[in-house]
């Protein structure tokens, strides 16, 4: 490998600018949740995040040893998965044996010994501990069980449509966006911070900077190879680390920033984004530029953006252009799932004080309906550690401010696994009553629909002409009893089709709530497919 900035080739900003990295344009994409057949609840654990006291709580219907007993006789092995699915995932409200955790599971009943692997979706989970250490105790609660061993792992999904996305981005499972849409509110810091607390709970993270006109990544952040390098050969970008986070800016491409119009800006960030090599990852943290405009757009439409973290300060002038980004976000079909109101407050001689008045926050919150809000004190610290180069909840990780991202973090990790198997779960198949059953995030309604229907109602260039709107699929084209081979979610909006013919039908949530809907459908069996 070389230094970009080497005598012997093109420094990276050439070849940016020259458009020698090839862009290719990834799907919206989200990943998959693999389940397993549920189990018998026996007094469900519900296992909660209590950020009052920063505490990990659990509610039992009643002891385990009551529960223990109530099991049904049967094989060791059905014991002991009826025995941990008691334990319920807050984030799915699922038992953890019908989410796909229990892995390995090996019994030895004359020995009393037990053993088995739980394996999370994300090595961030904020519950790991009390799921070991509950599945644990309702196991040891079986009269024939003398030892249990229990390993923690994690498997985080992966995109559905890896192979279609561009090679850097293909092992990241769920890259976050951090925005304002306005200059000044400490967007920057809240998404550095939340990158480095995020990596604190044990997942691997990047940031990418995607501001080129100003990026603020090399000021808040200190590694020691300050120059990203290039692989002269895959012509791909290697990033540079600090503390353990990967780090990618057009600040580390040595040209400082950028002097350049809109479209070349947006050419240059696709291809600082998806050429690098980000490796594995379990967040990519984006630190949007402020705005509305095409950079903006052209992030949220050519990344596979898994949810939105918006931040805002007091002001009225704020909550305005704000607004225009959770607009702007919910028309992309990208989900926000906190806000954060910056420099809300400063406490001095025992009071409180709002120098920029209140309520900016709030007004988020209840006019967008997103459902977690976090307030950022003023802080010289904060302010400090922006400009020294290392971040607040790295130097004080046992602060105020350090507890109240170590909050955000939380949010962030089991919000993107809602989502996750949200969309998952939107458009299934059941082939007992041959429907396609329909129920889309942020929705109550449950509808059904025939495949044929859903096969016949297609609007991509094979089904209709685009130039004069005519028909070529006809009606008669598709049979009554066709069945889909295979249903994938594309991110937050769509799902994609697969008919026996090996046509593959892009179908958005909004055209499968429009189309006729099956009647008096019979109940669902147990068993999907």
């Amino acid at each position: 490998m070389q230094l970009l900035q080497s005598p012997s080739s093109p420094s990276l900003t050439s070849q940016l600018r020259g458009g020698l990295l090839a862009l290719q344009k990834p799907l919206h994409l989200l990943t998959t949740h693999s389940s397993v057949n549920s189990q018998i609840h026996l007094r469900p654990i519900r296992i909660s995040y209590n950020r009052s006291n920063s505490s990990f709580i659990s509610a039992t219907a009643a002891s385990v040893e009551a529960g223990a007993s109530a099991i049904s006789t049967g094989t060791p092995e059905n014991d002991v998965l009826k025995a941990l699915s008691q334990i319920i995932d807050p984030d799915f409200g699922t038992d953890i044996v019908s989410c796909g955790f229990v892995k390995d599971l090996h019994v030895d009943e004359a020995l009393g010994e037990v053993s088995f692997r739980l394996e999370l979706t994300t090595p961030a989970c904020p519950i790991k501990d009390m799921f070991e250490e509950k599945s644990k105790e309702v196991v040891a609660a079986l009269p024939w069980v003398k030892k249990v061993n229990v390993t923690m792992s994690a498997q985080p999904a992966r995109p559905v449509f890896a192979g279609q996305l561009p090679v850097g981005l293909q092992t990241i499972s769920n890259i976050v966006a951090v925005s304002s849409c306005k200059g000044g509110v400490g967007k920057s810091t809240v998404a550095v911070n939340l990158a480095y607390t995020l990596a604190g709970m044990g997942a691997r993270v990047g940031i990418f900077d995607a501001d080129v006109y100003g990026p603020s990544l090399p000021t808040m952040v200190s590694p020691e190879n300050r120059m990203l390098e290039m692989n002269p050969e895959k012509r791909t970008i290697i990033p540079t680390e600090y503390f353990g986070v990967k780090l990618v800016s057009f600040g580390f491409a040595g040209q400082g920033r950028a002097v350049m119009r809109g479209p070349m800006v947006s050419g240059v960030i696709n291809q600082l984004l998806t050429t690098t090599e980000w490796g594995e990852l379990d967040y990519l943290v984006i630190d949007m530029p402020p705005g509305t405009g095409d950079i903006q757009l052209t992030l949220c439409q050519v990344v596979p953006l898994t949810a939105a973290v918006i931040v805002t300060t007091p002001q009225k002038l704020a909550f305005i252009d704000v607004a225009k980004g959770v607009r702007m976000f919910s028309k992309l079909k990208v989900p926000c799932v906190a806000v954060v109101e910056n420099m809300s407050h400063f406490d001095a001689d025992g009071k409180r004080y709002y120098p920029f008045g209140r309520g900016s926050g709030s007004q988020v919150v209840q006019q967008f309906g997103i459902p977690h809000l976090f307030d950022l004190p003023i802080r010289p610290t904060l302010s400090a550690s922006g400009d020294s180069g290392m971040p607040e909840v790295v130097a004080d990780p046992q602060g105020e401010v350090a507890k109240t991202f170590q909050d955000l973090g939380v949010c962030v990790v089991q919000q993107c696994a809602k989502i996750r198997q949200q969309v998952s779960t939107a458009v299934t198949y059941d082939k007992s009553i041959k429907a396609i059953k329909v129920k889309v995030p942020d929705s109550d309604e449950e509808v059904f629909l025939h495949p044929a229907t859903v096969r016949r109602n297609d609007h991509s260039a094979q089904s209709v002409d685009e130039w004069t709107g005519e028909q070529k699929l006809k009606y008669n084209d598709v049979p009554e009893d066709i069945e889909p081979e295979e249903i994938r979610p594309m991110g937050n909006y769509a799902v994609s089709i697969t008919w026996p013919d090996g046509f593959s039908q892009i179908a958005p949530y909004d055209q499968l709530q429009t189309m006729e809907r099956l009647v008096d459908v019979p109940q669902p069996s147990l068993a999907k497919a």
